[in-house]
């Protein structure tokens, strides 16, 4: 059993509920991973407000918070830690993120298990130190800032069955097609180029066959890039 952690402008308490150590042990052994991130402590609510916001914004996803980066069991204070957890979601993230709690204990240490689900509510922007807001996704086990593309993706809140007689397959549509069956992946810079449209036109088909699973997004070291599917 967990406590949760609703939006909210009181501060929560953390309940004293303790998952098993078996869990604990089959969760360490996956490592860090998409949906799972190792902390050994949380130094700032700004800074872990990222991963939360990318959690939230693509698959959900759990923190391990008193573990190191190799597995290894440091433990923590979990009611200070849940503070941390507490500020982070509710101050420095827009809207605010839904997160449930489990406290376990093994070799005489705390560990606090921080659950993320994926939200309905999304995007969700993180607040930066220059006091900006920017939405982040998650990609095995890093965060990426999210571009316009993901961004008109993660705000279409239609469902599938009344989007998909929207699809046409227009000299558009059959640009992106050609040069990604004779390339590996495309930018959205890129695309906006050889079809010659304007960009947000160009985020928003995108953003559409990503929603239809006909194109896969990325992130690279020079950006968020696109591939067919399959």
């Amino acid at each position: 059993m967990n406590s949760k952690g609703a939006p909210s402008n009181h501060p929560r308490q953390l309940d004293q509920i303790q998952g098993t150590e078996f869990d604990l042990n089959r969760m360490i052994k996956e490592g860090e991973h998409q949906k799972q991130d190792f902390k050994f402590r949380i130094d700032s609510s700004q800074k872990i407000a990222k991963t939360l916001c990318a959690f939230a914004n693509t698959d959900g996803g759990k923190l391990l918070i008193g573990v190191k980066d190799n597995g290894r069991l440091a433990g923590i204070d979990p009611e200070e830690e849940f503070y941390m957890i507490d500020g982070a979601a509710n101050i420095y993230c827009k809207p605010a993120i839904e997160f449930y709690s489990t406290v376990y204990s093994a070799e005489d240490k705390l560990i606090l298990e921080i659950e993320v689900p994926p939200s309905i509510n999304r995007p969700h922007f993180a607040k930066t130190e220059d006091q900006k807001w920017i939405a982040y996704v998650r990609q095995n086990d890093e965060n990426f800032m999210a571009n316009g593309v993901l961004l008109s993706y993660l705000r279409d809140k239609t469902p599938k069955s009344e989007r998909k007689n929207l699809i046409a397959y227009g000299d558009h549509e059959r640009m992106l097609f050609d040069y990604l069956s004779e390339n590996e992946e495309i930018s959205l810079s890129k695309f906006s180029k050889i079809a010659k449209i304007p960009i947000r036109k160009a985020e928003k088909t995108l953003a559409l066959f990503i929603k239809w699973e006909i194109i896969n997004w990325k992130a690279t070291e020079a950006g968020i890039r696109f591939s067919l599917v399959g």
